[in-house]
C-alpha cells in the first residue's frame, strides 16, 4: 500500500481528479469535504501529505490549515495548498489572523494554483513524500 495522500476539497470534479493522478501514482487517497471533516481524518488516518483547498464551506482551509499548523503533533504533515486563490491571497490572510492575536504559521510546503496538470502535481507530490 502507498503512502497515505489527504484530499480535502468540496468539488467532486477536483477531488475525482486529484484521486485518479494519486491512484495512478501508488498514493492511497482519503477524502474531506471540508476543514471540520479534514482535521477528523487527519487525527484518525495520520496522513503522509495532505491536498488542501482554501475555500471551502463549514470550515475553510486557511481555518484548517492554521488548526494544523498549530498542532504540535500535526504540523509535520506537509501540506500541498491546491486553490484557485493566489498564493499571496492566502498568505495575507494567514498574516491577517496573525494580527488578530494568533501566533505565525509557516507558509505550505506547496502552494499550486488551479488548474494543475497531473505531471506537476505528481512531481510536487514527489519532492514533499519520501518514499
Amino acid at each position: 500500500m502507498g503512502k497515505k495522500v489527504l484530499v480535502v476539497d468540496d468539488d467532486p470534479d477536483i477531488v475525482t481528479f486529484v484521486v485518479t493522478v494519486l491512484e495512478e501514482n501508488g498514493y492511497t487517497s482519503l477524502t474531506a469535504r471540508n476543514g471540520e471533516e479534514g482535521m477528523t481524518r487527519i487525527v484518525a488516518e495520520r496522513p503522509d501529505l495532505i491536498i488542501l483547498d482554501v475555500l471551502m464551506p463549514k470550515q475553510s482551509g486557511i481555518k484548517m490549515y492554521r488548526e494544523l499548523k498549530d498542532d504540535e503533533s500535526l504540523n509535520a504533515i506537509p501540506v500541498i495548498v491546491l486553490s484557485g486563490i493566489a498564493k499571496r491571497t492566502f498568505l495575507r490572510s494567514q498574516e491577517a489572523l496573525t494580527e488578530f492575536g494568533s501566533q505565525p504559521v509557516p507558509e505550505p510546503e506547496a502552494y499550486i494554483e488551479k488548474p494543475v496538470e497531473p505531471e506537476e502535481l505528481v512531481e510536487t507530490i514527489k519532492n514533499l513524500i519520501i518514499e
